[in-house]
């Protein structure tokens, strides 16, 4: 073992059209480094963020990530009616074809499956059929896996992207038609899923690395809160999209606490960075949801983007990252 090797992790955050914050923060980082591929040994995604983790780990752009963003939000979370909308997600088939998704993704990923992928992978999914979380992972020799690499990079994004009530149950033949929802329910940010498996198979005693270093980007998040006085008494109908919206946004920061304190105890050999959202005010909360894809939204969000990415490409504690390329081969 090489004790001075370190494993590195890149995890990124779900959040629906708000993937952009991220793609825009990654593109600064690009630009100023190469291909974000060459210098993580796993790259681990939940939701949108598995869009983007499976894209850079086909070596993809994030140029180009942000464009599909851009090009085919639009046509994912199309604007339609109030009461259609709530409707449609409380009633009948969800609130939006994943058609759109999927069109937007073959254009993306083609054919690709996951064993063309160049770097080690951890997706969260849930297994409808199963009723626990499922892990999309590139079947690597230390784990002694055979299980996903002749998945299609399609089938493996729509699976971790099918939020409830937001979209159909994804469902892949390969898998014998096994259904599945969003990773975001037990895993929107996914760092403790690449750390827990960094751990089991590649980090310690007798193993190549002897340290997990992870760098963490957060969606861009409705931070401001609500005002006080709000109904108390909330059916479906009231919360529907912060239902679903401040579960995964809870779940993102107590696995960011939880990391800082992991950190924080010496002997654990973990560093972890958080590249953090942007502040955002009351009146802009309503540009900033999951599926707001609208010209003044997009724009809104490319542009926090663009400022955190700004900050990001200059940060030093970033910038270890990228001081040498990854170790891992596949």
């Amino acid at each position: 073992m090489n004790e001075e090797s370190t494993f590195k992790i890149l995890s990124i955050d779900g959040g629906g059209i708000k993937g952009l914050y991220t793609s825009k923060i990654l593109e600064h980082l690009e630009q100023r480094y190469g291909p974000i591929s060459d210098y993580f040994d796993m790259i681990c995604g939940t939701s949108t963020g598995d869009l983007i983790a499976l894209g850079l780990a086909l070596k993809i752009p994030s140029s180009e990530i942000s464009n599909m963003y851009e090009v085919h939000g639009p046509a994912i979370f199309p604007k339609r009616g109030k009461w259609y909308g709530v409707l449609r997600q409380a009633l009948w088939k969800g609130k939006y074809s994943d058609e759109p998704l999927r069109k937007a993704l073959e254009g993306m990923f083609g054919d690709a499956k996951v064993s063309d992928l160049h770097n080690l992978v951890c997706i969260p999914s849930y297994s409808v059929t199963d009723a626990r979380p499922w892990i999309f992972k590139y079947d690597h020799k230390e784990g002694k896996l055979d299980r996903d690499n002749k998945a299609f990079c399609v089938d493996v994004a729509l699976a971790t992207s099918a939020a409830p009530t937001y979209f159909p149950l994804s469902e892949i033949d390969y898998y014998d038609k096994k259904q599945f929802i969003d990773g975001g329910v037990w895993a929107n940010n996914p760092t403790m899923v690449g750390v827990l498996e960094a751990l089991t198979y590649f980090v310690g005693p007798q193993r190549q690395f002897s340290s997990v270093k992870v760098l963490s980007i957060s969606s861009l998040n409705n931070n401001g809160g609500k005002p006080i006085g709000l109904k108390r008494a909330r059916a479906f109908m009231q919360w529907r999209n912060d239902l679903f919206e401040t579960s995964i946004n809870g779940q993102s920061i107590f696995t960011d606490y939880l990391m800082s304190r992991l950190c924080e105890m010496n002997h654990t050999g973990i560093d972890y960075i958080r590249v953090p959202s942007e502040q955002i005010s009351t009146e802009q909360q309503h540009l900033v949801q999951l599926d707001c894809a609208t010209p003044q939204a997009i724009n809104f969000i490319k542009g926090k983007g663009n400022d955190r990415g700004e900050i990001t490409k200059k940060d030093p504690k970033v910038e270890s990252f990228f001081e040498n390329t990854k170790t891992y081969i596949l």
